[in-house]
């Protein structure tokens, strides 16, 4: 099927305008006409979303009730997709939707009986819909959803003494369809009325859980017992349990659990020694006790503190990335302060770091040394967090003077890649989650006066290193085939030809292009990149 071409997105303030001045009925027109438009997926996804939204809104309206022949029909339906081993995805949309409505019917056995005898074949696989790996792919019903009211369905069925190993049951046979980490909470987010009995269900599910042998202790991830212990020990003792937990295991996610706890609750005062503790009790986890002491600097900033660049530093010896660097660095207040710290940082930065190794030897003045690290950075790699290439580059065409003058991790030439995992979660955080602050590239060149190059001969070494740089990432994208780097390759050639657009960089083009003429894909990049017709 053809797709339609994508029209222009009109501006928000128009669509809202537009929803306002419509008329409830002249809505439902319009709901009624696009739901036409739609195909088997997509209506079954609408429809199912309608269908809950107006079951939830208060209204008191709730879908049809199924009758024993409906509920008959559904289990012959899964008895038979499961002894074939397929099914039509609409079919199974359809009767996912009936006993969907069922449950906002609060016709809870109607729709265990049909989510159950459904979901489990579904999600091990043994019923095929059609789909290349996910069933969402096929489905318009929210599988996840419709295991999680599966579970609600479970829990009002049984017996109060019986609830938690049903529950746990329940889990187990839809595990292939959503991750529930936090049952508790994802059932209550779920259930249509309060679960009965929850006061009396918390101890008997946290006694269930601790059944099960812990395993080996020293083991870096959590497993399903784990998440659920500590969501229902914070239920019932909050951050004093999970702290008991976390002392107990000393394993990273647990310490996280009991500080963020803290953090959830706006607890500074109890999470600033809380993260410092749990920093002292992770064993051997760098990348964890540097992520914890972050918690404890975003506490002192919290709480108005004169001593968060100490705990800045703390953070980025324990666990160096370039994040948690530009953090301290830019709490340097002077151009003096800053350099200095940055010599100190240079001594205890590890050797592999060459980003951030690079970025100290230019906020210091010290150009050549950096442009060494661009000239040895290997072609492949680039979106390694520590390749300094994606740093160095447009850093350099700015002190050189370059057209294109780019240094902010979110500029075009950078884009996302070589960012390390602090760097992509910070750009990806929720706005309202409380953070800590921390200056671009641009900033901290601009407080340590780095400004240009003036110095012939560093000019020189810096532009030699930056077509090494360029040279090695065309012979590495070409020789691995990678396409799809070709482009970024061609950036960097045109980078040269930005900062330097002399006779001698236009022979040093025309060499690489009759090295790589063979390659018509990156000639075209090359031809692209450098504004060629």
């Amino acid at each position: 099927m053809r797709r339609r071409p994508t029209p222009a997105k009109p501006a928000r303030n128009d669509v809202d305008a537009a929803l306002a001045a419509l008329s409830a009925d002249t809505l439902r027109e319009v709901v009624r006409e696009m739901l036409l438009e739609l195909d088997d997926k997509a209506h079954s996804g609408v429809i199912n979303s309608l269908i809950q939204r107006a079951a939830r809104g208060g209204s008191g309206w709730a879908p049809a009730a199924l009758s024993d022949d409906e509920v008959t029909e559904a289990l012959a339906f899964a008895k038979a997709a499961e002894r074939i081993g397929r099914a039509d995805p609409s079919d199974v949309d359809e009767h996912l939707r009936r006993a969907s409505g069922a449950f906002l019917r609060r016709d809870y056995s109607a729709a265990h009986r049909i989510f159950g005898a459904l979901l489990r074949p579904i999600g091990d696989g043994e019923v095929d819909l059609g789909q290349h790996e996910m069933v969402d792919e096929v489905l318009g019903a929210d599988t996840s959803a419709c295991a999680a009211q599966y579970i609600v369905s479970t829990y009002m069925l049984s017996p109060p003494a019986e609830r938690a190993a049903a529950v746990r049951a329940a889990i187990a046979e839809v595990q292939g369809l959503g991750h529930f980490w936090e049952p508790i909470q994802e059932l209550e987010r779920v259930a249509v009325e309060p679960l009965p009995g929850l006061k009396d269900f918390l101890p008997a599910w946290r006694a269930l859980i601790a059944q099960k042998p812990a395993g080996d202790r020293n083991r870096d991830w959590d497993t399903d017992e784990d998440r659920w212990m500590r969501e229902v020990v914070q239920r019932m003792d909050g951050s004093g349990g999970l702290a008991k937990i976390a002392r107990t295991t000393k394993r990273a996610d647990d310490l996280r659990a009991w500080c963020r706890s803290l953090v959830d609750a706006a607890d500074w005062k109890g999470a600033l020694p809380a993260f410092e503790e749990a920093a002292g009790l992770v064993a051997d986890k760098d990348y964890a006790r540097g992520e914890l002491l972050d918690g404890a600097a975003l506490a002192a900033q919290n709480l108005g503190r004169k001593d968060l660049s100490a705990w800045l530093e703390r953070a980025w010896r324990a666990g160096p990335s370039m994040l948690r660097l530009r953090r301290w660095l830019g709490w340097a207040g002077s151009q003096t302060i800053l350099r200095k710290r940055a010599s100190e940082a240079l001594l205890a930065c590890p050797k592999q770091a060459a980003r951030q190794r690079a970025f100290l030897h230019v906020l210091q003045g010290e150009i050549e040394p950096a442009a060494k690290l661009l000239a040895a950075a290997p072609g492949l790699g680039w979106s390694n967090g520590e390749h300094p290439g994606h740093l160095l580059f447009p850093l350099f065409s700015r002190l050189l003077g370059g057209k294109k003058k780019v240094t902010s991790p979110r500029t075009e030439l950078t884009l996302h890649r070589g960012m390390d995992i602090e760097e992509l979660e910070a750009m990806t955080a929720d706005d309202h989650e409380p953070r800590l602050s921390a200056p671009e590239v641009d900033q901290l060149l601009d407080l340590a006066g780095v400004s240009s190059i003036p110095n012939p001969g560093t000019r020189s070494a810096v532009l030699t290193a930056m077509r090494k740089a360029a040279e090695s990432r065309l012979a590495g994208v070409t020789e691995q085939k990678r396409r799809r780097h070709y482009g970024h390759a061609a950036q960097l050639v045109g980078a040269c030809v930005s900062c330097d657009p002399s006779t001698d960089t236009a022979r040093w083009v025309a060499a690489l292009r009759a090295q790589h003429k063979r390659f018509p894909a990156l000639r075209a990049e090359l031809d692209r990149a450098l504004g060629a017709p």
